[in-house]
């Protein structure tokens, strides 16, 4: 029997000018990358509580430590301010950035990313954009940081311009360590795991740092890693930088460590979520 419908022929498969490129340009990777952080960004808007992390915990860890810890440590408040207020910087960036893994696992688990991939855009621009959206979120957390010291009493060294570079740094860095998570987000099986293992990543690297003790009163084994861990880097920075106002070896370390972090989570993290999508 003789078919009613029209045969195949190539021109029925020719796409004219509307032909895909092989590769997404710099530009469009640009453009579509700050198209999904609008997205994000929007979405933090609609769901406020989002924010609760970035608000509440700098206020909350930065009395409650100084108080705690103040006069054990430094003999009095004020004088444990100057060691205090990095360390939270870091374990508060440090958390808020582990928030990005967890909310990219959900996203992926309800189907958006499904769509994401459908689309004719750069692979790197759904992981990249909610990280360039939470860049506000680094902001808020480490200036009520900051603030929340001045009210306490904190008076930095380095004057404005070392604390806008210390606040700087520490927006470089919680953004650098957020591919860590991002990766995590990717590979893991559900957000709760993703959860569960930033914890375990985020605590040692937080507390066995110099974050809230000076490194010389530790015990000599305790004291070789803290010396090597990459957050106790990023928290002598910030010090230099508040209290003194001075851009020491340690700023260039921190920085090359964050460089070397993105260089080696975000190909993985991008590559993750394309075999897995």
């Amino acid at each position: 029997m003789t078919s009613l419908l029209p045969t195949p022929t190539a021109a029925s498969y020719d796409l004219g000018e509307r032909r895909l490129a092989a590769r997404v340009s710099v530009p469009d990777t640009v453009r579509q990358t700050l198209a999904m952080a609008w997205r994000s960004w929007t979405k933090m808007l609609r769901n406020p509580e989002q924010f609760f992390d970035v608000i509440i915990q700098p206020l909350l860890f930065t009395a409650m430590f100084a108080y705690v810890f103040g006069g054990a440590i430094s003999g009095d408040v004020a004088s444990y301010l100057p060691l205090l207020i990095p360390g939270i910087l870091a374990q508060t960036t440090l958390t808020v950035c582990m928030a990005t893994g967890v909310q990219l696992r959900e996203d992926m688990d309800k189907g958006v990313f499904d769509r994401f991939k459908s689309l004719p855009m750069a692979r790197i621009a759904p992981l990249a954009g909610p990280m360039v959206a939470d860049l506000s979120r680094y902001a808020i957390a480490t200036g009520l940081t900051i603030l929340t010291g001045l009210v306490m009493g904190y008076r930095p060294g380095g004057g404005i311009a070392g604390v806008l570079a210390g606040a700087l740094l520490t927006i470089v860095a919680g953004w650098s360590l957020a591919w860590i998570f991002t990766w995590l987000g990717t590979v893991a099986t559900t957000a709760r795991s993703v959860q569960a293992i930033s914890m375990m990543i985020m605590f040692p690297l937080t507390f066995l740092s110099n974050a809230f003790v000076p490194a010389e009163t530790l015990p000599s084994g305790l004291r070789a890693f803290v010396e090597v861990n990459p957050v106790s880097h990023v928290v002598t920075a910030v010090r230099d930088l508040l209290n003194d106002g001075q851009v020491t070896g340690e700023v260039g370390w921190a920085l090359f460590g964050c460089a070397v972090v993105v260089a080696v989570f975000a190909p993985l993290a991008v590559r993750s979520y394309s075999r897995k999508m």
